[in-house]
């Protein structure tokens, strides 16, 4: 039985570094940039482009039906946006078929259901994610509070749009997840021994 964890996560609440620090103590392989990476030798097309729509809705003028599929209507972004949107679940199933493995983001607990992941939300307080953003290289003190305030909660909408629009399912409702929690309440350190004792649990629950 593989060992998957996928992680979906608010902006700044160190879902990153947790799916990192799980990937290590388990001894599985870790995906987050590496998929960027590997949509860019695919595809061709630059960086922050693939960026930009990730977590976005792609342009909508695609019907989407119950399998979650797309319908053109002949808009060549959209068709794009979409094509990069695809080969990046492809990805994300060959990596899960490749290794045991950590996910970070992009709707991997969606892609990856049928083998059964361990799908984490991990979201905190705001001013534990305003703290944690203020210690990272790209935000200095040139931001102010309100901006960066702001700057949290609209990348949270994004997810939550990209998220809804790609699954049909709501971003960050517990019942979606197996496990849900506020590191603002627990640390990092703490969160991820939590999760890795509820983790070997989940694989026995799966083993087949």
């Amino acid at each position: 039985m593989s060992r998957i964890i996928t992680v979906g996560r608010e902006f700044g609440s160190g879902g990153r570094e947790i799916g990192r620090k799980l990937a290590q103590a388990l001894g599985i392989a870790y995906y987050d940039h590496e998929i960027v990476t590997e949509l860019i030798r695919r595809t061709n097309l630059a960086e922050e482009y693939i960026r930009s729509i990730e977590e976005k809705n792609p342009v909508p003028v695609f019907a989407v039906t119950t399998g979650r599929t797309f319908l053109s209507i002949g808009n060549p972004l959209a068709e794009q946006q979409v094509s990069v949107l695809s080969e990046e679940g492809r990805i994300i199933q060959e990596m899960a078929e490749k290794s045991d493995c950590v996910i970070v983001g992009r709707r991997a607990d969606y892609i990856l259901r049928d083998k059964n992941p361990l799908k984490l939300f991990i979201y905190a307080d705001m001013d534990f994610k305003m703290q944690r953003c203020r210690e990272w290289e790209h935000f200095g003190e040139e931001i102010t509070d309100k901006a960066l305030r702001q700057k949290i909660i609209n990348v949270d909408k994004e997810r939550a749009k990209y998220y809804e629009f790609m699954t049909g399912q709501k971003w960050g409702d517990k019942a979606n997840y197996d496990i849900c929690l506020n590191t603002s309440a627990l640390g990092i350190e703490k969160a991820v021994e939590s999760i890795l004792a509820v983790s070997y649990t989940h694989l026995r629950a799966h083993e087949t």
